[in-house]
């Protein structure tokens, strides 16, 4: 079977709103919770996400930049499973300006009612280093540079 390209990839992830993002909680215990990607999907291997300063994800990022993203797509109406990717990634905090207006959508104004001058608000990079797909008739990893596909 053809194996898909980060191109194939971001199509999908376009039609995926939310995925459960994870984080090392410490002493062996895993944190996830759902985030958004803001519809922002013209994916390279970055995933980008806004949050508070202030929270529990940011503290065990900076404890661990080790993280992992799980998106799920719904079946289709003709019954084709949905597909399921799995990022392994390392996480970076951003604050700059810049980077906060590049990831900037309206939507966001719900959660930061100040848009990128609220207070606190910051961006988690997630750079990929593995990434895992299933289709229901293809599965595999998605190669990105310097590493290798397996299946």
């Amino acid at each position: 079977m053809a194996s898909m390209t980060l191109e194939d990839l971001s199509s999908h992830l376009k039609k995926i709103d939310f995925c459960m993002f994870s984080t090392n909680a410490g002493t062996g215990r895993i944190s996830s919770r759902p985030m958004s990607n803001n519809g922002d999907v013209e994916y390279d291997g970055d995933s980008w996400f806004f949050s508070y300063a202030e929270t529990w994800k940011i503290a065990e990022i900076e404890s661990n930049k080790d993280v992992s993203l799980t998106f799920t797509a719904p079946p289709s109406l003709l019954g084709k499973p949905g597909i399921f990717i799995a990022i392994e990634g390392v996480a970076s905090l951003v604050q700059e300006r810049a980077a906060l207006e590049e990831h900037w959508v309206a939507d966001l104004k719900r959660w930061f009612p100040e848009g990128i001058d609220t207070p606190g608000i910051m961006l988690i990079k997630v750079s990929a280093s593995s990434i895992q797909y299933w289709d229901g008739e293809d599965n595999g990893e998605v190669t990105l540079a310097g590493s290798s596909a397996r299946s």
